[in-house]
């Protein structure tokens, strides 16, 4: 499995990166800009995530706009709905309407922070299954 963690916060990416490490390459992005660059670089090369993480609040570019300018790249390049990437919105907002957005954007699943490890890895095992 190949992943992407987008995160701006240095503590937190290091504990999703020690947290997930296991399961695949892992790739870090400190910001918006950086992860989607990172994301159309993997498309490019033929070797895509499949797994994407993004903190909602980066700077350059928050997460929700990442999520919407990925899924835009997906159809542009014929990408089907069971094909394409899954994204993670990791926030510490609790706040339904980023939420909401983050759903309407077609983001996969929504980990709140701090991050639970077992939560993380279920959510996780939850999107493989699908």
């Amino acid at each position: 499995m190949k992943i992407l963690i987008a995160e701006d916060d240095f503590y937190c990416r290091k504990l999703m990166l020690a947290c997930l490490r296991g399961l695949g390459e892992c790739d870090a992005a400190t910001n918006g800009a950086e992860a989607f660059d990172a994301y159309v670089t993997a498309q490019d090369e033929g070797k895509p995530y499949d797994l994407v993480f993004l903190d909602i609040m980066m700077p350059i570019m928050d997460g929700q706009e990442v999520l919407r300018f990925i899924r835009e790249d997906e159809e542009r390049r014929g990408i089907g709905r069971r094909q394409r990437v899954k994204i993670l919105m990791v926030t510490a907002l609790d706040d339904m309407k980023t939420i909401m957005a983050s759903y309407h954007d077609l983001c996969d699943a929504y980990v709140m922070k701090p991050i639970d490890q077992q939560m993380l890895l279920e959510q996780v095992r939850n999107l493989r299954a699908v």
